[in-house]
């Protein structure tokens, strides 16, 4: 599932059907499956609204979060 989010994540347009395939082999349903890439893509989304908002972190929350 991790190798999945970071693949979906640094590289979406390389997913293919076999990324998908794979889950399924560990017992991911389809319905995991659509989760793990709608929690995947959200948080990538809101970070990128964020850096381009220019929001900061707060100051209690380390820089290597």
């Amino acid at each position: 599932m991790l190798t999945f989010a970071v693949k979906l994540t640094h590289n979406p347009g390389s997913m293919d059907q076999q990324d998908v395939d794979r889950l399924r082999q560990h017992d991911f349903s389809d319905r995991d499956i659509l989760d793990i890439v709608e929690v995947t893509a959200y948080y990538a989304y809101a970070n990128r609204i964020a850096d381009g908002l220019g929001i900061v972190t707060e100051p209690w929350i380390p820089d290597d979060a």
